[in-house]
């Protein structure tokens, strides 16, 4: 039989997208220092990539997990902490959903209506965690997702609503050292055991068709977002903990952003919390998290030093203070400010939530009633470090 060569490019309205979305991060005026464009120019190779896997995985019929986010395909403010994971669903198909639960603080499970676009976020339908599921002494489980199912046992079926196209799964650790994740897997129960239709030339060209629409509107949305939910905020403070955007199950956040000048630190003091999970990381102005493998950019309750009066206080800062709780800007004059507890079973309050102020870098050890408990030389940060590249690592391999 012959074959017929399509006459257009396949691949050119992905390379059309590319092309639009290096005009919008060329164009961000929030970009002050090269390293800021390059960061800009890094994230948006992150995205290419990650835009095709998501796309090459989008096919209905046989659904798998893929990651999500990460540090090398960053977006979202993603968390250091956490491992994405996403399927896509439709509605009216149902799903098995299998796998080991591991150590990690949290598991969690949403199911998203909708996509992100530069107008909106998508809704949340379902959200909870692994406490709502049963899971065997191995740690094992397995549960639906579907249609309605009258009559079948609490925690075992979820229903994916009207207009449902994602799975989404969250592995959030503690202590990246000790911490294990788990494993997961997703089948169809209508297209198990059976191939999936044969590739054309046409399906190949509407995969690069929508990861075209997928990349510019990516770029597009988290462009917005900070101007959503953090840049309206007075600069320097944190909101009072709420519930977290975008329906997350048993999740508070407070959040922020700053803007030190040369020669500034901004001194955050919140109370270690009870919650199984509590994190705090800076963001760039691009929206995603700074490089918390090399540079500790990220600080939760297990690995932050807590003060004998209880709380964590922590030093957003460019030079370092000399304390173990230094959080890096990395030379970044501005970014984003962000605390989450996960895994609550009573909301997170006011009082439990984070207070900052900004002083000189020479008035810094006078805000830390504690100061000579914190410090730390050279050899010890090196170490600490080196700590979280050697669990980074392990996380991502294990």
């Amino acid at each position: 039989m012959a074959v017929t060569e399509p006459t257009e490019s396949v691949t050119a309205p992905f390379t059309a997208a590319i092309a639009e979305a290096e005009a919008l991060v060329r164009s961000a005026d929030f970009a002050e220092t090269d390293a800021e464009r390059a960061e800009g120019l890094d994230y948006l190779a992150g995205g290419i990539s990650s835009i095709l896997q998501v796309a090459r995985a989008g096919e209905k019929t046989h659904p798998y997990f893929v990651t999500s986010t990460g540090p090398y395909s960053k977006m979202g403010l993603d968390n250091p902490d956490t491992l994405y994971y996403h399927a896509t669903v439709v509605p009216e198909a149902t799903y098995v959903v299998r796998g080991v639960r591991g150590t990690t603080a949290d598991l969690a499970f949403q199911v998203i209506r909708g996509n992100y676009t530069a107008d909106e976020v998508p809704g949340g339908e379902t959200a909870f965690d692994d406490r709502v599921i049963p899971i065997a002494d191995d740690g094992s489980f397995e549960i639906t997702f579907g249609p309605e199912r009258p009559g079948v046992p609490d925690g075992t079926h979820f229903v994916l609503g009207e207009g449902a196209t994602m799975l989404s799964v969250r592995e959030v650790y503690s202590d990246w050292a000790a911490e294990q994740k788990g494993s997961i897997t997703i089948e169809r129960v209508d297209t198990v055991g059976l191939p999936p239709a044969e590739l054309s030339t046409d399906r190949i060209a509407k995969r690069y068709a929508v990861a075209a629409k997928m990349l510019t509107s990516r770029v597009n949305t988290w462009f917005n977002f900070p101007k959503w939910f953090y840049l309206d905020e007075p600069v320097n403070t944190f909101t009072a903990p709420r519930t977290t955007p975008g329906g997350l199950a048993t999740q508070y956040s407070s959040v922020g952003h700053f803007d030190l000048p040369a020669g500034r630190s901004m001194v955050v003091t919140v109370p270690c919390s009870d919650a199984p999970y509590q994190g705090f990381q800076l963001g760039s102005m691009w929206y995603i998290s700074l490089d918390y493998v090399n540079h500790q950019t990220s600080l939760n309750s297990a690995q932050a030093q807590v003060d004998p009066d209880g709380m964590i206080r922590m030093v957003i800062a460019a030079n370092d203070p000399g304390i173990a709780n230094w959080v890096e800007t990395t030379g970044r004059r501005r970014g984003i400010l962000q605390f989450r507890w996960q895994r609550t079973d009573a909301p997170i309050t006011a009082e439990q939530g984070p207070t900052a102020v900004v002083v000189d870098d020479a008035d810094v050890p006078s805000h830390l009633p504690y100061y000579r408990d914190n410090r730390i030389d050279a050899v010890g940060w090196a170490e600490r470090i080196a700590v979280r590249q050697r669990a980074f690592a392990r996380r991502m391999l294990g």
